[in-house]
């Protein structure tokens, strides 16, 4: 990818929704995508991290082979919920082109029910690339209206991340790349761009 910014939130949206990705133990993951909700096992207590990338979500869950991640879920949560979130979010770590000062970024952290990380986006190979992206942590009020309110629908892509995989190891990198969701830029409010530190700088290999 060329002339992709530093950091830019790319993810498979609609008018309606927006796709983000989390892995699941067995027990958790096939409750959610055959009922299309967290069974009662799954905590609204603890934060819970959502990943609008598929290839970062590969890349945490080793193409859904880790314990404890053998199930991958494309979660389809409602774009009022996600821009929700990203309005109320603050960065987990502090960032002096963003914030006044430590304490004032220390206070927002403790404010905002919402975290956000900009980690390494990975190729077909799950190797890192120069640009950014997005990792969202929701706890509290977040968490629980994200399994309550915002989740539409939920797939369970996992026959995709093995097939994918298994393209790769059969050394058909092409027919693997054929299979990745499409994902495009997200728009942002210009004050929530520059609140989570989004930003139009080209990144450099």
């Amino acid at each position: 990818m060329e002339n992709v910014p530093y950091r830019q939130i790319r993810a498979a949206h609609t008018a309606r929704t927006v796709t983000a990705y989390q892995a699941y133990r067995p027990e958790i993951g096939e409750y959610a995508a055959l009922h299309g909700r967290f069974p009662a096992a799954w905590s609204r207590s603890r934060m819970t991290w959502i990943k609008p990338s598929f290839l970062w979500m590969m890349y945490r869950c080793g193409w859904a082979r880790k314990e404890g991640q053998e199930r991958v879920l494309a979660l389809d949560i409602t774009r009022e919920g996600f821009d929700w979130a990203l309005a109320h979010a603050c960065l987990s770590h502090y960032d002096p082109t963003l914030h006044a000062d430590r304490d004032a970024w220390a206070a927002r952290l403790r404010e905002s029910p919402v975290r956000i990380q900009w980690d390494p986006e990975r190729d077909l190979g799950l190797r890192p690339l120069p640009h950014r992206s997005l990792q969202v942590g929701l706890s509290g009020r977040a968490a629980r209206l994200y399994a309550d309110e915002w989740l539409v629908a939920v797939r369970d892509v996992t026959a995709l991340a093995h097939r994918t995989h298994d393209l790769l190891r059969a050394g058909d990198p092409e027919a693997a790349a054929a299979l990745l969701p499409a994902e495009a830029p997200y728009p942002l409010d210009n004050a929530v761009a520059a609140a989570i530190g989004a930003d139009a700088r080209i990144a450099r290999s």
